[in-house]
């Protein structure tokens, strides 16, 4: 059955450059005076694809058009990023209310399950949205992404850390912020990459809005989520953890993942940090591909446990 009866969303169309196809722009009222950008295209069983921390849905255009062939591949900008809206209350970034609207999207979009792609941040989310949605998932693809801040001290530090990040975020402005974003050490993998590759990422990261990353920090920081780890024991759909391996750190929180989700496996993907989709596009891109095969799919939709 599918959830909820909203009419699909209004949207303009245009065509990219060497683009067959058209994509789809959307702004869809997530509630709380939230609304949340949305780029679609392609036809087939639906891909939900959540950027990281200072990214935006232009995150997987690189793999559109791959993706698309097969797939109904739908790029939402996250709270504060991109061209959602950046609201007031940090409250409304919350990775669990965050899940909420994504529910209202799937309405909107007349979606029943879909496999969600997420990276970091947007990995989080994802997970989540597992936990508190599974009958709308039909799969999950987690890069680079961690289970939760177990420690309760560590959790408390992490929120404090990016608390203050915030307010630096609003008393310098973006374009200082973007620079000690860049430097931070998580990236020192990506200084290989062609200055055109970095130069696009730094450009796009511009065009967020310094109110909405400050507030994606004070709501939706790691320090902010519960602990996931149990909770994804729960989790009975597929599930692909895929990590850099220059990335040990997240190669770990991977390796939890695995052990706690049933049906999961780690890639994990060789001469690439955190960013693996950035910094191994086609190893990743294959890696999904792969992956998607293996979940029964028919007539444009995944189909649900009972029908496999």
């Amino acid at each position: 059955m599918m959830h909820g009866q909203q009419s699909p969303p209004t949207s303009t169309v245009f065509d990219l450059v060497n683009d067959a196809e058209a994509v789809a722009h959307h702004d869809i009222d997530a509630g709380r005076g939230l609304h949340l950008y949305i780029a679609e295209s392609g036809n087939g069983p639906p891909l939900v694809l959540l950027h990281g921390f200072t990214g935006s849905a232009e995150t997987w255009t690189p793999f559109r058009q791959m993706f698309e062939s097969a797939y109904r591949f739908i790029a939402i900008d996250q709270p504060g990023h991109g061209r959602s809206s950046s609201p007031a209350d940090p409250s409304l970034y919350l990775i669990d209310r965050f899940g909420d609207a994504l529910s209202r999207v799937f309405d909107s979009f007349r979606i029943d399950r879909a496999v969600l792609v997420g990276y970091s941040m947007g990995g989080r989310a994802a997970l989540r949205f597992a936990v508190d949605h599974l009958d709308r998932v039909a799969g999950l693809v987690l890069e680079s992404t961690s289970p939760g801040i177990a420690d309760g001290k560590q959790r408390f530090d992490r929120t404090a850390a990016d608390t203050e990040l915030a307010d630096l975020i609003e008393l310098d402005g973006i374009e200082k912020f973007v620079r000690r974003w860049e430097r931070l050490p998580l990236w020192d993998t990506q200084r290989r990459l062609s200055d055109k590759t970095l130069a696009g990422q730094h450009e796009r990261r511009l065009t967020n809005n310094p109110t909405g990353l400050a507030n994606s920090l004070r709501g939706a920081g790691a320090g902010k989520d519960l602990p996931m780890l149990d909770a994804a024991m729960r989790i009975r759909v597929p599930a692909l953890l895929i990590a850099g391996a220059l990335d040990s750190k997240y190669v770990a929180l991977g390796g939890l993942l695995e052990k706690a989700i049933p049906d999961s496996r780690l890639k994990v993907i060789p001469n690439s940090g955190h960013a693996v989709h950035l910094e191994q596009p086609e190893a990743f891109a294959a890696t999904i591909l792969e992956f998607l095969s293996t979940i029964p799919s028919a007539r444009g939709r995944w189909k649900s446990p009972i029908e496999h």
